[in-house]
């Protein structure tokens, strides 16, 4: 099964945007599944405030697992880390026009009326997983690209 096919996957079993991707690499970086859709729980729908895509959320806490410092001092790798993130968000912001859930949506999902027109539209079942498979391919490719 290949990393999108797995997001995707967990995604339809309903857990969120920033869990899927997170968890469709946890794995391979050390982290149990379960503990990494725990991870990710407050992570989708923009932190639940329409703000960051959960899916882009999730994708830079993978980077962060890969890349991240921890070392005090560790600048090298700080810069490191930061520099893949921003790659990682410039080049989905160029795929998806937006790194924010509510402009992607079109709504805004702290309003309880555009909340409503998301659900009667379906749209995290329509818009999400083009973004959560946006997110995985692009995250593919930057982690191929650092390596």
């Amino acid at each position: 099964m290949t990393k999108t096919e797995k997001a995707l996957d967990i995604f339809s079993k309903g857990f969120n945007c920033a869990q899927s991707v997170f968890a469709a690499f946890a794995s391979e970086l050390g982290v149990d599944e379960e503990l990494a859709l725990k991870l990710a729980s407050s992570f989708g729908g923009g932190a639940r405030n329409g703000e960051m895509c959960g899916a882009v959320s999730g994708a830079l806490m993978v980077i962060g697992l890969k890349y991240g410092h921890y070392q005090p001092g560790d600048n090298k790798q700080k810069s490191k880390a930061n520099n893949i993130s921003f790659e990682f968000t410039k080049r989905f912001r160029e795929a998806n026009k937006s790194i924010v859930c509510r402009e992607l949506l079109g709504y805004d999902l702290t309003i309880p009326e555009e909340m409503a027109c998301i659900k009667e539209k379906n749209l995290f079942r329509e818009i999400c997983p083009k973004l959560i498979m946006s997110a995985v391919t692009v995250l593919e490719g930057i982690l191929k690209k650092f390596e």
